[in-house]
């Protein structure tokens, strides 16, 4: 008979490609944790993984089992959640997953906040990007994202909280109108620099700006807001700054922040869950924690 110790143990080593991490993530033995995959192979009658030198391979049908078995652990830690929402709301371990043109500008606000309101809650935060947060979101690694809407994936539902309108950046004594207007126009002449390939604030950027024609677009591999600033600075471009940024990333001198005209582009930023996610009035709870942090940053 299958266990839940066997698919948490043969979850860790899909994910981490090797036993030794798989182990210490499992706090068992690296043998202990070997001697159950064979175990669970030997139960299902097929080989899960090939075991090489340097870490492990999943079979075909190893991929198979391994998804199945995410989805298995997403539904017994939802279990699990449903049990401490009938407790203290928001109390335990809550993985949050947060892109990363919103964490370093919201978390400094809203994690005293949240240790003030939930005190009971322990909060493990992940940053990375849209993509890699949903998949992790909807294999149960993540419980709750704090992020740029919408998300179009039937498994998952979404809060919006608040909207982050843009501000333009260009290099200081730049003759740009205030407010801009025309952002097409404007930048006929101009080079767009934006964040590289994966990160949602890309899209949102050459949405704004009606361009989807890359030749007057850049990215110089710039991974951060403050890369883009420091380039804005140098009389390298302009770019677009969500305002919840501004505070942070617009204290350079030699840069101008120009308004944009009305109606005023912005993006959604919300909370998104599971469905089968029993704690959607406590992330309520927890979007109204975010929104008062809005406020304070």
């Amino acid at each position: 008979m299958l266990t839940l110790r066997q698919l948490r143990y043969f979850d860790a080593l899909a994910r981490l490609g090797h036993f030794g991490r798989a182990a210490d993530a499992c706090a068992i033995s690296q043998p202990a944790l070997s001697m159950q995959i064979r175990d669970l192979e030997a139960r299902l009658g097929l080989p899960l993984v090939e075991r090489r030198p340097n870490g492990v391979c999943l079979t075909a049908a190893g991929r198979d089992i391994a998804e199945r078995a995410a989805g298995v652990m997403a539904e017994v830690r939802d279990l699990t959640d449903f049990a401490k929402s009938r407790t203290i709301p928001l109390s335990g371990d809550l993985s949050l997953g947060v892109i990363p043109s919103i964490a370093p500008y919201l978390l400094p606000s809203l994690l005293p906040l949240l240790r003030q309101t939930f005190p009971e809650l322990t909060l493990n935060i992940h940053e990375a990007q849209t993509d890699t947060i949903t998949a992790e979101l909807l294999d149960g690694r993540l419980d709750l994202l704090l992020l740029a809407l919408p998300i179009d994936t039937a498994a998952i539902d979404t809060l919006h909280l608040f909207d982050d309108p843009f501000l333009l950046a260009a290099p200081k004594g730049h003759n740009v109108p205030h407010p801009a207007r025309c952002l097409p126009d404007l930048l006929q002449d101009e080079q767009l620099l934006l964040l590289e390939e994966g990160h949602c604030l890309r899209d949102q950027a050459l949405a704004v700006c009606a361009l989807r024609n890359t030749d007057r677009t850049d990215t110089f591999g710039a991974s951060t807001l403050a890369t883009l600033v420091q380039m804005v600075a140098n009389g390298m471009g302009f770019t677009l700054l969500p305002e919840m940024a501004v505070q942070v990333e617009g204290r350079s001198s030699d840069i101008d922040l120009v308004p944009l005209a009305d109606p005023v582009p912005s993006r959604s930023v919300g909370l998104a869950w599971r469905k089968s996610s029993p704690l959607a009035q406590d992330f309520a709870a927890f979007g109204d924690v975010v929104k008062k942090a809005r406020k304070k940053a």
